[in-house]
């Protein structure tokens, strides 16, 4: 078994795992950064569970188009839900498919979860969670493993042409200036969006976290324990009757 794939605007490669059966219900998997594409385990059980599973590869990363970060990534998702009702092409077939009246869901972690967070002002989203995610750029200086100015040259050195970028471009990130959800707030519909963060975890930091979901009021699950989240932990019966509680 292997994914499918896409390509959305010209620029965004996209994995892909259809449902065995007609479904409008759809998920996409926002992943962390800096690392490799999220493992594809997660699109064939969101499958067998009666989605359609997207994960993308962000604009400038991987075997994606662009420049990452020239826009704000949760750009990316916006354009992939434009599609979904006009029609994508698998690039195995050649078929064009479309979903119609496409009901969406999102799923992000860590750097994905600003995605997710962000996107969900889009009237086509339905629900977001996020694991982990990083609510406010300016915060990440204290992160205790990743604090930006490391972060990006840690990027550059590790993975190289897997992550290109301007320093401009990644100033904007660290400033707040884009793809912020902290300096979104106010557009933000707390009602759609579930966030789930352990205390310990020293990657993004715990403090912004409380304060946004506090702010924002929206659902939340702290953990005692469970370090960095990845959206992989929506595989846990745990978690995951806790979010289709939340879909639903």
């Amino acid at each position: 078994m292997h994914t499918l794939r896409t390509r959305i605007k010209k620029d965004i490669v996209c994995e892909f795992v259809a449902p065995k059966k007609r479904s409008n219900k759809v998920v996409i998997v926002c992943g962390g950064m800096p690392g490799y594409p999220l493992s594809k385990e997660i699109l064939f059980w969101l499958s067998r569970r009666g989605y359609w599973a997207f994960l993308p590869r962000y604009r400038g990363t991987w075997e994606s188009g662009g420049k990452f970060l020239r826009v704000s990534p949760h750009q990316d998702v916006l354009d992939i839900i434009e599609v979904l009702p006009k029609g994508f092409k698998d690039l195995w077939s050649g078929k064009i498919l479309k979903i119609k009246n496409p009901k969406v869901y999102l799923i992000g972690s860590s750097f994905g979860g600003s995605a997710a967070i962000l996107a969900s002002q889009s009237s086509k989203v339905k629900k977001t969670v996020a694991f982990s995610p990083v609510v406010d750029w300016r915060e990440e200086v204290h992160s205790e493993t990743e604090p930006m100015p490391w972060l990006e040259k840690f990027t550059r050195a590790a993975f190289g042409e897997g992550y290109r970028f301007d320093h401009s471009d990644w100033k904007k990130l660290e400033q707040g200036k884009i793809y912020n959800p902290a300096s979104a707030i106010k557009k933000l519909d707390a009602k759609k969006i579930f966030i789930i963060h352990a205390n310990d975890d020293k990657v993004v930091y715990t403090p912004s976290v409380k304060k946004f979901v506090n702010d924002l009021g929206c659902q939340f699950l702290y953990l005692k324990k469970g370090g960095h989240l990845s959206a992989r932990n929506a595989m846990k019966p745990q978690f995951w009757r806790k979010i289709k509680k939340f879909f639903q």
